[in-house]
């Protein structure tokens, strides 16, 4: 079984991505391991959360962990925020892809409400780790709040009740709303709790009202297909003994949930309903990952479709047979008993989880290369936004680190409690 060790190793070698794939000029981190790539709002604030973690375990001493917070923080807020096109951002939200360089707006990408929500969290983060009277922590913890509170949530909203999905200058607001449950959770938690452009409660209200409780495999839980979304809003918030009212009233609390989802995902692979190769008790995980891509094949008498980057998910799909080992790790402090010799099983693999990065992020034994069985397609590249998961939770499931900090965080405090949360450590 994978001993602490091996945990703390896969934990650095995936945190190296973040000290290799951002541009020591301005603190950006690339979307993706592919040359060229731009820049992911997530991954930075995935790489801001991942701070505290460097300073703790020792990796970068705390003064210069510091400086690399503080001047990722100053390069963001001196970004430039307006209508116009080629902007980084809007009404404080960022656009979900930048040039890595200038920090600009790429591919006519949307102004992201939740990759934004990803880059406010792992501000906040920093903001309440470095506490101490220094002019370097000082300055981040006076950055992080500009750059938080200068988001207008009622404008994303689009006179409605929920958050839109994001804006395009070309043509306005996406037609799309944070509704039913997924990873918006921390979304609005953050919205609720900002001091200057605050959700009102009854936004909250809406989002819950399309929850959908479902008993799956006898289990009864908020159903959401992909592992992902029952994971992000949980690397922040400890939601253990907490409940907000439509968990009171079903006798759970989210991180019961994502036990639940995540023993789902292991007996949809042992059921195995659409037969794909390597499904099991230890080969599981289907989330939001790169996939072969948009083919058909027929394969043993079987007409196979597959994807390229999709959100995929169990026990309702979509399913082409990928797997994703860091979906599986970031599920760890929910339920470690059947994780972890699932990550044994991922090692045994060889699918690189002591090598640079660690684990390739998603992986499909259904789809062989050159006609060879043994040979089947493995992603090229690491993301940025599977990282942090991987690096947060494992850090969690040890030490609880995280959840302890923003224990601390007064925005995420308010905006619980605003959204009906108690009981517990809140």
């Amino acid at each position: 079984m994978p001993t602490e060790e091996d945990l703390g190793r896969l934990q650095f070698t995936t945190l190296l991505y973040y000290l290799q794939c951002t541009n020591p000029d301005n603190g950006l981190v690339r979307d993706k391991t592919q040359a060229g790539a731009p820049a992911s709002i997530a991954a930075i604030g995935m790489a801001l959360a991942t701070i505290p973690v460097v300073v703790e375990r020792g990796i970068v001493i705390r003064e210069f962990a510091a400086k690399i917070a503080r001047r990722r923080l100053e390069f963001l807020m001196s970004c430039h925020q307006g209508p116009e096109p080629d902007a980084s951002g809007y009404k404080g939200f960022f656009y979900h892809f930048l040039d890595i360089e200038t920090g600009r707006r790429v591919w006519q990408c949307e102004l992201s409400t939740i990759d934004s929500a990803f880059l406010f969290a792992g501000a906040l983060t920093v903001a309440t780790y470095f506490d101490a009277d220094t002019e370097d922590e000082a300055k981040i913890r006076a950055l992080a709040t500009s750059l938080y509170e200068r988001a207008d949530w009622n404008w994303a909203c689009d006179h409605g009740a929920t958050l839109t999905h994001g804006w395009r200058p070309e043509n306005g607001f996406i037609p799309y709303r944070w509704r039913g449950y997924d990873e918006g959770l921390l979304l609005y938690i953050l919205g609720l709790g900002s001091p200057s452009h605050p959700l009102p409660p009854e936004s909250y209200a809406a989002y819950t009202d399309s929850y959908d409780w479902r008993n799956i495999f006898g289990r009864e839980l908020l159903y959401s297909g992909p592992l992902f979304t029952h994971q992000l809003s949980h690397m922040w918030i400890d939601f253990r003994d907490i409940r907000d009212k439509f968990m009171h009233e079903h006798g759970s609390d989210y991180f019961q949930n994502s036990r639940h989802a995540t023993f789902v995902q292991q007996e949809y692979a042992i059921r195995n309903p659409r037969g794909f190769a390597g499904y099991g008790e230890h080969c599981w995980g289907f989330t939001a990952s790169d996939g072969p891509g948009w083919t058909k094949r027929n394969i043993d008498g079987i007409d196979r479709e597959f994807f390229d980057y999709i959100a995929r998910g169990a026990p309702y799909g979509p399913d082409d047979g990928t797997v994703s080992p860091w979906a599986v790790v970031a599920s760890l402090p929910f339920a470690p008993e059947i994780v972890i010799p699932t990550v044994r099983n991922f090692a045994l693999m060889k699918l690189g989880m002591t090598r640079l990065y660690g684990f390739r992020p998603s992986f499909n034994r259904t789809y062989t290369m050159n006609g060879k069985n043994e040979e089947w397609w493995v992603s090229p590249y690491h993301f940025g936004i599977d990282q942090g998961p991987v690096v947060l939770m494992i850090e969690n499931y040890r030490t609880g680190l995280l959840w302890n900090i923003m224990r601390r965080c007064e925005p995420v405090v308010t905006g619980l409690r605003r959204a009906g949360f108690s009981g517990g450590w809140l």
